[in-house]
């Protein structure tokens, strides 16, 4: 099989040098096409991830930049958008007016103190902190799924205006397709390593956003189509606030179809199950725009000690339709048995 070698210089402004790597994870485009396994494609802003022609999720290296308008605080990078479901449903949605720090797929820490100061790097407009990409440590395509792992760092501008990194983060994200109730479906996992790499404790407290995986929908899932369903029973309406082992979103689109993820977070996970922010029915003024995170921190504050790694690992089952309850309790009886690295 031949393999296509590449050269790609990542050109950041604002938070980023210029920075080089090599690449030699590309398939000739017509091996790709044919494949029916997982490959990364790399593109001028951005790592893709595909099987067999299709799109499967998107992570945005390069610092997104924001509408006329908007205050540059917004912009960032080290994100996932799209993320498609095997029928090429757009599932995430990114910089929406009412929210314009919300990423698609993305996961930093909101209510924090570094050394009696406090840090916020999720509501960006405050200007308070950030994440951002740091380069590629690895990427892999293979018949059975493929892959890659980043650096992201925690950037606190509190302490420094320029910028001091508090954490240092490696995300794995793998993908892999399944069948699931006899349809295609995507299996992706989210492995974040974060160190705190001060000589201080950084202390998470207890708030209702902040860190684990958030989800901002596509604009076309509403009160009047979208659904949530727990592994402890709760709707959309009950969901907020509680904990679970999984948790099953879903909705519809303009042409009648419907697509979903089962979030999955493993039992290593700190404060498991976890705790989530679920926007209800009448969230956001009314008009029933969906949210999810799993919440680490929601309902108890947790203290990264200095130098000390934690690991906070989850897995998305992506499909179209809809899915039973039972699909999603054996999903996650899968998940939680399998063999994780330290």
């Amino acid at each position: 099989m031949k393999w296509k070698q590449s050269k790609y210089w990542i050109m950041g402004t604002g938070f980023l040098t210029a920075a080089a790597c090599f690449f030699d994870f590309l398939y000739a485009g017509q091996e790709e096409k044919n494949s029916a396994g997982v490959v990364v494609v790399q593109e001028d802003s951005c790592f893709t991830l595909r099987q067999n022609g299709k799109n499967i999720l998107r992570y945005v290296h390069a610092i997104k930049d924001v509408p006329p308008g908007v205050n540059p605080l917004f912009r960032r990078s080290g994100f996932i958008h799209p993320l498609w479901s095997p029928a090429g449903k757009v599932l995430t949605r990114i910089q929406p007016p009412d929210h314009y720090h919300h990423y698609g797929l993305w996961g930093p820490w909101t209510l924090t103190h570094i050394e009696g100061r406090e840090v916020d790097f999720w509501n960006l407009n405050k200007g308070e902190g950030t994440v951002r990409f740091a380069g590629l440590k690895s990427a892999f395509s293979g018949e059975e799924e493929g892959g890659f792992c980043v650096r992201q760092e925690h950037v606190d501008f509190t302490a420094d205006k320029s910028g001091r990194v508090s954490i240092e983060e490696l995300l794995e994200v793998r993908a892999r397709p399944a069948q699931v109730e006899g349809r295609l479906a995507w299996f992706i996992d989210w492995n974040s390593r974060q160190k705190n790499i001060l000589e201080c404790p950084i202390v998470l407290e207890a708030y209702r956003y902040g860190g684990g995986l958030g989800f901002r929908a596509t604009e076309q899932w509403t009160k009047e189509n979208c659904t949530v369903l727990t592994s402890e029973g709760k709707t959309r309406r009950e969901a907020d606030g509680t904990r679970a082992r999984w948790c099953d979103v879903n909705g519809g689109f303009e042409d009648g179809q419907r697509a979903g993820i089962v979030f999955l977070s493993h039992p290593t996970n700190y404060s498991h199950p976890e705790p989530m922010r679920v926007w209800p029915p009448d969230a956001n003024n009314g008009r029933g725009d969906l949210f999810f995170e799993f919440c680490p921190i929601r309902l108890e504050r947790l203290i990264l000690e200095p130098q000390k790694e934690y690991v906070f690992r989850y897995r998305m089952v992506v499909y179209d339709g809809t899915l039973q309850p039972e699909t999603a309790e054996e999903l996650w009886k899968s998940y939680a048995s399998s063999i994780q690295e330290n």
